[in-house]
């Protein structure tokens, strides 16, 4: 009986997939999408915009403060970085799997197949408790936020509201969904850009962001009266968990 191979495709296979493909009545007719009940509705810029804004969550603009007070201006730098740089090596190999096991299905499949099912089924439904938990958490900063503007109204009643819409948007169709998403997320990324503007000229004066003399110049925040770490490395290990977990929780 014919093993399945494990290993990525040889090179004359994969062009021969690839050739298949691209004679695909599916794949190059789109009377023959849509005859088959499937139509590409997004494009490359809804795709885009939502791989960006995907990872730009309500916690940088709701807990940011709390993150520099815990580690301090030089400790949460650094634990962004620490934080990125784990996010850049979980990709890499996802990357790699991803090669190596062209199939379909979400990356609980690689635990699956390279250790065993209970690895796999495990790996599957923790991901969902993060989303789980992770919308919970994006709907209370969302209601905090917006508690800014009316006071009188309960967070609980902003999180009803924020689900509704997530659960309308996700209801229709998917060109619905990669319009709204597009949108949402370009305003999320023209704030990142508006904050960085405003922050790079508050740094050099040019913007101060009070009527004082304006905050000290260039890099000379970053030593804290109580050091450049004021609560330690363990201020710095957990933000730098925090990040690692919310960053991995919208890709």
């Amino acid at each position: 009986m014919p093993q399945h191979s494990r290993t990525a495709l040889p090179p004359p296979q994969a062009s021969a997939l690839a050739d298949a493909l691209a004679g695909d009545p599916l794949t190059t007719d789109p009377s023959a999408q849509e005859d088959s009940g499937l139509l590409r509705t997004m494009g490359p810029r809804h795709l885009i915009m939502i791989a960006m804004g995907g990872v730009i969550g309500s916690g940088l603009f709701l807990s940011s403060g709390y993150t520099i007070c815990q580690a301090g201006p030089f400790g949460a730098v650094l634990a962004y970085l620490l934080g990125a740089l784990l996010v850049y090596l979980v990709m890499a190999c996802l990357g790699e799997l991803a090669v190596a096991y062209p199939v379909a299905g979400a990356f609980h499949i690689y635990a699956a197949r390279s250790i065993g099912p209970a690895t796999g089924f495990t790996t599957a439904w923790l991901y969902w408790l993060c989303w789980a938990v992770a919308l919970g958490s994006e709907f209370t900063a969302s209601g905090i936020l917006m508690q800014r503007w009316f006071p009188g109204v309960d967070v609980w009643i902003w999180c009803v509201v924020f689900a509704a819409l997530v659960f309308g948007l996700n209801a229709f169709s998917a060109k619905f969904f990669g319009e709204a998403e597009f949108w949402f997320s370009l305003v999320k990324v023209s704030a990142i850009v508006a904050l960085i503007v405003l922050g790079g000229a508050a740094l050099f004066r040019f913007q101060p962001l009070n009527s004082d003399a304006g905050p000290p110049l260039l890099l000379t925040n970053f030593v804290t009266p109580d050091g450049l770490f004021p609560n330690g490395l363990t201020g710095v290990l957990v933000t730098t968990l925090a990040v690692f977990a919310w960053t991995k929780a919208p890709s």
